[in-house]
């Protein structure tokens, strides 16, 4: 671990063991002393975890999570060794960093983008958490906590640590528990609908930026999740829900993260909390395969002035003519035609068998209309 990352670690950890909640969820305000020092920072942040009692509810109550095994998660199993994170790199095209816990139960990811921090913060939370009380098997991810930094940082203001980190469950938990030669064999995939504009990829030929960057735009998935009928329309339909309070919020870009294994590989564990069939995992019908799928990145809005922006820079590509032209964006559409997109993507990938027991990959399931913005 690298000493940037070391001081971002102890920042997180830090805010995660001190002390609970102040009474009715609000934060001691600091000292002006504390203010000036906490301004000058440059990696070791104080960060405060924001609305810590509506947090410790979804995770207690909702998802069933226990609070002593949540905060021992974050600490080394070993007495003798020092308590940091695990750094992962940089798994997104966002600019995140990301940690595990030292249990891989957990995964922190920054959010150093201000509109997407404010998106949630302000406009996202509350339906969210009200959606996760009344849907328990919902498969957006579970966001355990967030943390930020209550006072202005100069460390946050240059860009040099980020002031928000979110904490979720880690789908992938489990995989570390594998022998090394078994670990290669997870798969994981970020589905986005891959017939949007990707300026980086389509213009001119895809020459705007180099393959390692081209390569993580999006994911395609080279097979067929292979199901029952009734696994298929679960799946659909929980989807369907859960994306229909993004589109509400008016969000876009999310994406399904799917996640496959050998079916053969003995005693894996689940994620933590409260159980659920895609969560936990599917068997494939050949038994081949257990699926994992959730949706992650709920944070890009619509009407964030980035996207209007964006939404200028497809039609200066089109009126300059480079190629044909460009449709919409995935961060620039209709949140309403990105969730129709989004749930067509999820359809057709999956085979299931037909009446007849033949593999199909048409049945009816519960879909958005074809203008994308009902209730199904």
């Amino acid at each position: 671990m690298g000493y940037r990352d070391r001081l971002i670690s102890t920042s997180i950890l830090r805010a995660i063991f001190r002390a609970g909640p102040a009474p009715n969820d609000e934060e001691a305000q600091p000292g002006l002393i504390a203010r000036i020092i906490a301004f000058f920072a440059i990696f070791s942040l104080t960060l405060s975890r924001y609305r810590a009692r509506l947090f410790e509810k979804l995770r207690n109550k909702t998802w069933e999570i226990e609070e002593e095994e949540y905060k021992e998660s974050f600490r080394s199993p070993s007495k003798s060794k020092r308590t940091d994170l695990v750094p992962v790199g940089d798994l997104g095209y966002s600019g995140s960093t990301f940690f595990t816990t030292p249990n891989s139960k957990y995964l922190v990811k920054s959010l150093p983008r201000a509109f997407e921090q404010s998106f949630f913060r302000d406009r996202l939370l509350g339906p969210y958490v009200e959606h996760m009380e009344l849907n328990e098997n919902s498969l957006l991810v579970r966001i355990t906590d967030l943390l930020y930094t209550p006072t202005p940082t100069l460390g946050a203001a240059i860009g040099a640590a980020p002031s928000h980190h979110i904490i979720m469950e880690n789908i992938l938990f489990g995989k570390s528990a594998c022998a090394k030669h078994h670990q290669g064999q997870w798969e994981t995939y970020d589905l986005k609908p891959n017939d949007y504009f990707y300026p980086e990829r389509d213009v001119a030929g895809g020459r705007l930026a180099p393959e390692s960057v081209k390569e993580r735009l999006i994911d395609e998935f080279p097979d067929k999740v292979r199901v029952t009928i009734d696994q298929k329309e679960e799946l659909v339909a929980q989807l369907s829900r859960d994306s229909k309070i993004l589109q509400d919020a008016n969000a876009v870009d999310y994406s399904l993260f799917l996640v496959r294994y050998p079916a053969d590989l003995e005693h894996v564990p689940t994620p933590p909390g409260r159980g659920s069939s895609w969560r936990n995992g599917v068997a494939s019908r050949d038994q081949k395969w257990i699926y994992r799928a959730i949706i992650l990145d709920f944070f890009w809005a619509k009407d964030s002035s980035q996207a209007q922006t964006l939404t200028g820079l497809v039609k200066l590509f089109n009126a300059l003519k480079f190629g044909k032209d460009h449709g919409p964006m995935s961060i620039t559409t209709t949140s309403d035609e990105y969730r129709q997109r989004f749930l067509g993507m999820v359809n057709d990938m999956i085979e299931v068998p037909d009446s007849a027991g033949r593999p199909s990959g048409e049945v009816r399931t519960a879909t958005p209309s074809s203008r994308g913005s009902e209730e199904v």
